[in-house]
């Protein structure tokens, strides 16, 4: 007679067989002019963390970290922060949004947000938050290329996805990447339109 398998094993079985996650859409919007495009070149970059982040931590390594592989992509070297051409400031905010059947989605508060970014961008644009019940997790990735002699802002992004919470799709690993490649993809993109990326 043969044995059946275990229950353990039953369950590793059907997550195997399930079909994989579909990653929501990353919405992104870039702002420059011609003046600035003109003078950004493809010099030495200094990618570090927006002001009040800290760099080095577990929460905003993996996002600097992707920022500069797709930087590097786009044909940028790296330098030190005094002999960059152009400094890279990479913002993070996450939000969750939980939904309670009886009142609707309800904000429980930003978490994991770093940085100042002075572009008065806010979490939550552009998405539905009316959905299904399942908890909502809101991530905001901002990047400002500057002028390091000068600090003048070249080139502006953000990317903007929602994913469910504790979905495979929104680890911070492949998070971070998808989201950066997004942001750069077509770079520098047209000035104030926003796009979706799947």
């Amino acid at each position: 007679m043969p044995r059946l398998p275990s229950p353990a094993l039953a369950l590793t079985l059907a997550l195997a067989c399930a079909a994989p996650a579909t990653a929501a859409p990353v919405e992104v919007t870039r702002f420059h002019t011609p003046e600035t495009i003109a003078l950004l070149g493809r010099g030495a970059v200094f990618v570090t963390g927006a002001a009040g982040t800290d760099p080095q931590s577990l929460q905003a390594a993996p996002w600097i970290e992707a920022v500069a592989r797709e930087l590097g992509a786009q044909g940028w070297g790296f330098a030190t922060a005094g002999a960059a051409d152009r400094v890279v400031e990479v913002r993070l905010e996450q939000e969750t949004v939980r939904h309670d059947r009886a009142r609707g989605p309800v904000s429980v508060g930003v978490g994991g947000s770093t940085g100042g970014w002075n572009s008065g961008v806010g979490l939550g644009v552009g998405f539905n938050l009316g959905g299904g019940p399942k908890d909502m997790v809101h991530t905001l990735l901002g990047v400002v290329i500057r002028d390091r002699a000068s600090g003048r802002a070249l080139w502006e992004g953000r990317a903007e996805a929602a994913e469910k919470a504790g979905a495979a799709t929104g680890r911070t690993e492949l998070l971070s990447r998808r989201m950066a490649h997004a942001l750069f993809e077509g770079f520098p993109g047209r000035s104030g339109d926003t796009i979706r990326v799947k």
